[in-house]
């Protein structure tokens, strides 16, 4: 997809998510105004540190779609499957699928934790959960050699030390450029300790 045509299916998405979040609540009705800057600049940073990574895509809990259908929009070479268990948001993640001519998406109703392993190559995940049962969501449904992309905030670092007591993993920390005090963590190698 070429830059042009990108840019302007994201602001497509941030157009959507402004329009159906008084009824569905994607985002935090405070940030509603910043979604571009706070939000899915957010995610295109993912975007660019997974740039090498192909396979498929999974985005557990993915709300609003952030950061899965930004991973679409930039990714069309991947399938991304998002998984949410919200009727309401799944039917905002189908229109905007739809509506943004995504046919690499894909989009389950189903709980993390009860949906079959979706053997995937790439896991991400945003504003989900503490490291430690994220982790236990990622080692259900990602493949061995596989990586997770997981947006964490101001307190990763004692996440991470927290998820060590149960789990062992490599993980790399990439730092945000739109929050100074929240990473990136690409994690392989996961296993239980």
């Amino acid at each position: 997809m070429n830059v042009s045509r990108e840019t302007e299916v994201l602001e497509q998405y941030a157009a959507l998510i402004r329009k159906w979040n008084p009824a569905i609540n994607l985002v935090a009705p405070s940030t509603l105004e910043q979604v571009k800057s706070r939000h899915i600049d957010d995610c295109l940073q993912l975007v660019d540190v997974s740039r090498s990574s192909s396979g498929n895509w999974v985005d557990i809990g993915s709300g609003g779609g952030l950061p899965g259908i930004v991973v679409a929009i930039c990714r069309p070479d991947m399938r991304v499957h998002l998984v949410e268990s919200d009727r309401r948001k799944c039917s905002f993640l189908r229109n905007a699928g739809r509506e943004l001519k995504l046919t690499n998406l894909n989009v389950s109703t189903e709980r993390i934790e009860s949906i079959n392993p979706l053997k995937a190559d790439h896991i991400s995940a945003r504003a989900l959960a503490p490291l430690p049962l994220l982790l236990s969501y990622v080692d259900r449904h990602l493949v061995s050699g596989g990586r997770a992309w997981l947006m964490k905030g101001r307190n990763w670092r004692t996440e991470v030390e927290a998820a060590r007591e149960t789990w062992r993993f490599d993980v790399t920390s990439h730092p945000s450029v739109t929050d100074s005090e929240a990473a990136i963590l690409e994690i392989s190698e996961l296993r239980h300790a």
